[in-house]
């Protein structure tokens, strides 16, 4: 499956780091790119692609002022469009459809999504219907569509890994 992350609303001076946790979250639970509109966020980019360099993986990081041509590409591509919102449909309830997409973009917005952003996506999903964080959704989504599976997964030409411990830290 590939799978890309739609992030609306970055803006460097208020959300830097609720930004980089959304990146850092997509990459560990799944996703191939994170793509960000709002401020261009040179240090952002920079942070994500050592952690790729470092921890692995082939994570892209990019970014876009234009929110509706990115999901007008990637719908016009093939992709479906998949919207977080505590309003839309319970995860559970639409999961195994989802699965049978092959290619889906996620779209995790910031304080104000454009009205838009609904009637254009495939899917509006809610991963549970009470206020909380873009990084907590798009984790929660990611797990729950890969089945967990992405949490074995291995990020190729790591420079750093972790071996699990009951106690302490050890990594390589």
């Amino acid at each position: 499956m590939k799978m890309s992350v739609l992030r609306i609303g970055h803006r460097i001076f208020r959300d830097q780091r609720i930004t980089t946790h959304c990146a850092l979250a997509s990459r560990a639970f799944g996703a191939d790119e994170i793509i960000i509109v709002g401020d261009k966020d040179e240090k952002l980019q920079k942070n994500i692609e050592k952690i790729s360099s470092e921890w692995g993986g082939d994570f892209k990081i990019s970014f876009s002022s234009a929110w509706k041509d990115i999901v007008k590409k990637y719908s016009s591509s093939g992709y479906k469009i998949a919207h977080l919102t505590m309003y839309g449909l319970l995860l559970q309830d639409v999961e195994k459809e989802l699965r049978k997409d092959e290619k889906i973009l996620l779209v995790a917005g910031g304080e104000k999504v454009p009205p838009e952003v609904y009637q254009l996506a495939d899917y509006n999903v809610s991963v549970t219907t009470q206020p909380h964080s873009e990084v907590s959704s798009i984790a929660v989504f990611l797990d729950h569509l890969m089945q967990s599976e992405e949490l074995k997964k291995e990020f190729k030409n790591a420079k750093r890994k972790i071996n699990p411990a009951a106690h302490g830290k050890s990594f390589v």
